[in-house]
Order: structure tokens, then sequence, then C-alpha cells
């Protein structure tokens, strides 16, 4: 029997949302590196200042929401940044068992510094667009930040409703719904026991 030849279809990646996504975002980060330089703060590094300059005192959870950077790889550019005195570490004012992170004077000079190339490499990146689809590019790239950011609330919804199904219910309202079930069986037997009286005859007196 022949093998049929199927030919790879030439559209799997040009019409791949992710892969074209993954694509321009490597292409703005090319822009950032060519317009930084060696030696500057990338462009991740970049979006931690900038989210840390924001809101004083955020901890790791609340930069992962304001910047989107996955837990991990916060967790090393956050290190990497206090070795470098970009970031101060100091115990959380408002969860105790949380650290809490804010720019240093490093950090703030380096925010400065980067916030240049940053607008550069978006300015090449829109540049490849027409005037007229720039806004439309800019509110379809919101759309999609937006529903990201809702992911860990839906995650955690999900996993809420499914311990809620998994959670056996309280023994003392079990135990109740025995005794109520109990105590019709007991008065059936109340009633036999009255008419088996009844139905004895009379013994004989002596």
């Amino acid at each position: 029997m022949a093998k049929s030849k199927v030919k790879p279809s030439t559209d799997v990646l040009t019409g791949s949302a992710t892969h074209l996504l993954h694509r321009a975002l490597q292409l703005a980060l090319d822009y950032h590196s060519e317009a930084a330089g060696s030696g500057a703060v990338t462009q991740r590094q970049y979006t931690v200042l900038a989210a840390a300059a924001a809101n004083d005192g955020l901890t790791q959870n609340d930069l992962v929401r304001a910047t989107g950077i996955d837990r991990s790889t916060l967790a090393d550019l956050v290190a990497r940044m206090l070795v470098k005195g970009l970031l101060v570490r100091e115990r959380s004012a408002t969860d105790g068992r949380a650290n809490s992170v804010r720019l240093s004077q490093a950090g703030r000079a380096a925010l400065a510094a980067g916030a240049e190339p940053v607008a550069h490499a978006d300015d090449r990146l829109l540049a490849v667009l027409s005037s007229k689809k720039r806004e439309g590019f800019l509110k379809t790239l919101s759309a999609v930040a937006l529903a990201a950011d809702e992911l860990p609330a839906k995650a955690a919804k999900k996993v809420k409703a499914t311990k809620a199904e998994k959670t056996p219910k309280a023994p003392k309202a079990k135990l109740a719904k025995v005794k109520a079930d109990a105590a019709p069986k007991a008065g059936k037997k109340a009633k036999k026991g009255k008419k088996a009286k009844k139905a004895e005859p009379a013994g004989l007196e002596v």
C-alpha cells in the first residue's frame, strides 16, 4: 500500500498568533538591546524598575502581577538587581511573612537612563506599521495583556471551586440527618409494640 505524502502547510507558523507574537517580541528586544548598548539594564530589568518605582514596597507576588514576568524568572531578576544595588529588600509593611523591594538611588538613576532606549525601541517597532494602524495595534495588545492579568484570578477561583466540591460534609450535619431518618422508624416500632400488647389475652385469676 502506497504511503500518502502529506505536504507541510506553509501557513502553520504564519497563521499562528503565538508564533507571531514571539517574533514581534524578539524584534522589540533586539531594538532595545541595540539602543541601550552593553552594560545597560535589559528590557525586563527596566520593566521591574518601572513597576517598583510606580508602587514602592511591592512584594514578589505584586511584581509578578504588575510585570507579567513568570515567578521563577522574576526571582532571578530581582536577585541579580539586588546584587547590582538597583533594588533594596526589606520586610513588607502589609505582610510580615513576605519581603518587599524598593528602588535604591542607583536604581532610580538606571530607570531614568533606561527610558530613552525603551522609547526608541517602541518607536522603531511601531514604525513598521502605518500611523493609522498603530492605535489599533496598541489597543489589541492591551486587550491581550488584560486577558493575561485575569488568568491568575480565574485559576484561583477554579481551585477554590474544586476544593469546595471535594470538601466532605460536616459530621454534625450528617449525624443530625441520621437521627432525623431514624425518628420515624422508632415511632413505627412503638406503634407496633402497643398493638401487640392490646392483642394479648387477659391472664387467669388465681
